[in-house]
């Protein structure tokens, strides 16, 4: 193992480090077929080759060549560094600065194996959500980084980065780009070309912009999701007893099994990736597995009618559980599920984010690298199945809603019946989560506000949760809105679930949604806290996607903006360059997020160090 001072180095190259090529043991992102010419792949070499001096170049093209042939991208394996992947200690970083020391942390815990989908492609979460796009760039980032002063800032290009440029203290330390591919290029296939050759990257929101926190980011958005549809669509406060079936346990839909728990209801997951589903499991994510459906069935209704609290994982695919839900519907009159939504990674449907039903999961992704097309075929077949039996479901009173995953777009693009007659061409038969529950909480100035403890330290996280808990509470007793009084109710409530539940996957970190009075409070009294020593060191504080102004995503955080402008991108671009100017310690411009890279989604990230100056 080598340490983090010999990270901080700079690239291995003498002597080269060994090639082990695709590790054992860990998942692996699906082989990816982005169907390069003969010019396109020599390109894709001399792009990946330019990280290194010729001689080197020399020993390196048979084995670059090899990955583009096998896995259509050039992750460069040589060069996975044999470390504990893992957010250390901010004082562990040899850095000048403590800005930059907060980065690397991030940057690590991104790429932790616990926190990571596919750590050894550089995948944090959602299929494709890159950290960087090969190994070069991740040594070479850190190396930058340790030399960093503060009046310098790192420049990030789409995973590469252009070098330290000079600034001064208040500005940025980190400026971040990714996937800015102008629009009449912004496609699926460009894309998946533009990757390829090693130009573009998909950072998703928070795997390019070093500022996930692992699946707890999600768990709170969905808690607050399911008990709010609760509010609309059932008129309950009170879930338990009422059933939640959904898909995905992967990096970010891994939530969902807590979520349910938390909010009390009876879960069920389905998961095709027993590798997914087992991971969820022993992190204490899910409290039962099963891969039979009458067993499944036979749970749910004991769940039910004795209102446990349960998150089931169905290890098998999510239209036999929709479509055997339906069955009992039609032969027993039973309507089993009240809530309903979908997490699958379908903004990436035919490189692996969708599974066909028609097909077991390694068959399924054997045909993706041999067949695509037919890949292709069997998914769209699979997403009309899948809105039939949800169909069924709803016309009996049963609530779906979008989970901005672009489920309905892609089903819709499959010819399945999601059309909501006289509608605009945002909207479809069943809402978003932003236009039906969500939108409502935004409209308040909610958005998620996180926090990561750099001490590592599991008691400096319990400060700041009691801070946080203080902070609200005195609010409620100032006077607040009736609206607003109930969101930090249903926050203080999240705070007390999430230390019991144990959340914490990878860094210490915290998520709650606030609005801007709550926010400010709560960042002044942690700053109190650590220049009083009760918090040992300093906090990174971060905004993500769904802050009120954060992204441009007419299927998603801008669906119900109905004004015409849901498909124009100013608001989260001049968001990113007014926090730049703001103070924020780094920030980040994404073209994609959790719809994809390959329709307008412009989104910003912002990031603070709090705690010293």
């Amino acid at each position: 193992m080598i340490s983090l001072k010999e990270i901080c180095r700079g690239l291995p190259l003498n002597p080269l480090p060994e090639n082990r090529g695709r590790r054992k043991g860990i998942p692996h992102a699906p082989v990816r077929t982005p169907n390069l010419t003969a010019q396109e792949k020599k390109l894709a070499l001399r792009n990946a080759l330019r990280y290194f001096p010729p001689d080197i170049q020399k020993k390196l093209v048979l084995e670059f060549a090899e990955e583009l042939r096998l896995y259509g991208h050039i992750y460069m394996y040589r060069f996975f560094p044999d470390i504990e992947m893992r957010a250390y200690p901010i004082e562990d970083y040899p850095c000048k600065t403590k800005s930059a020391a907060a980065i690397m942390l991030m940057i690590m815990n991104n790429l932790d194996p616990s926190v990571a989908q596919f750590p050894q492609e550089l995948v944090t979460y959602g299929g494709n959500g890159q950290v960087f796009s090969n190994w070069a760039q991740f040594w070479l980032a850190m190396q930058y980084l340790s030399e960093m002063t503060e009046e310098q800032t790192l420049v990030m290009y789409s995973g590469h980065p252009l070098g330290l440029f000079p600034s001064h203290r208040y500005a940025p330390r980190l400026v971040i780009t990714n996937g800015m591919v102008i629009p009449n290029y912004s496609s699926r296939d460009e894309y998946e070309k533009l990757f390829a050759l090693g130009v573009t990257m998909y950072g998703q929101m928070t795997a390019g912009s070093y500022c996930y926190i692992g699946p707890q980011g999600i768990v709170h958005g969905t808690v607050l999701t399911v008990l709010n549809a609760g509010r609309r669509y059932l008129k309950a406060e009170d879930l338990s007893g009422k059933v939640f079936v959904t898909s995905g346990l992967g990096g970010m839909s891994g939530a969902q099994a807590k979520a349910a728990v938390i909010a009390g209801c009876v879960g069920i997951i389905a998961e095709v990736d027993e590798a997914a589903l087992m991971k969820r499991y022993k992190q204490g994510w899910l409290m039962e597995i099963s891969n039979d459906l009458d067993h499944c069935i036979a749970r749910l209704r004991d769940a039910r009618k004795n209102k446990i609290a349960l998150s089931l994982g169905y290890h098998g695919n999510v239209v036999d559980l929709w479509e055997r839900l339906a069955y009992e519907l039609d032969t027993t009159g039973e309507l089993l599920a009240d809530l309903g939504s979908d997490q699958t990674s379908c903004h990436n449907p035919f490189s692996g984010g969708y599974y066909p039903v028609q097909l077991g999961f390694e068959e399924a992704k054997q045909l993706l690298s041999t067949n695509p097309g037919k890949f292709r075929t069997l998914v769209q077949e699979s997403l009309r199945r899948h809105v039939a039996a949800i169909n069924r479901l709803t016309d009996k009173g049963m609530f779906f809603w979008d989970y901005g995953n672009a489920f309905l777009l892609e089903a819709q693009r499959a010819g399945a019946d999601v059309e909501k007659k006289g509608a605009n061409k945002t909207e479809f038969k069943y809402p978003s989560y932003v236009q039906h529950i969500m939108g409502d909480i935004f409209s308040l100035g909610f958005g998620p506000f996180r926090w990561v403890c750099t001490s590592g330290d599991p008691q400096d996280l319990a400060t700041t949760d009691s801070i946080a808990m203080s902070v609200l509470e005195d609010s409620i007793r100032q006077g607040v809105s009736t609206s607003v009084k109930q969101q930090y109710h249903d926050n203080i409530r999240w705070i007390r679930e999430a230390g019991r539940h144990s959340l914490v996957v990878g860094s210490q970190a915290r998520i709650l949604y606030s609005d801007q009075r709550g926010r400010v409070s709560i960042a002044t009294a942690i700053n109190r806290a650590i220049a009083e020593g009760r918090i040992k060191a300093p906090v990174v504080l971060s905004r993500d996607h769904h802050d009120v102004s954060g992204t441009d995503s007419p299927y998603r955080e801008t669906s119900n903006i109905y004004d015409g402008s849901a498909f124009c991108a100013d608001m989260a671009v001049q968001n990113f360059v007014g926090d730049a100017f703001r103070g924020a310690t780094w920030v980040a411009l994404h073209n994609g997020g959790g719809v994809g890279c390959y329709r307008l989604e412009i989104a910003a990230n912002y990031i603070f160090l709090n705690g010293f100056s």
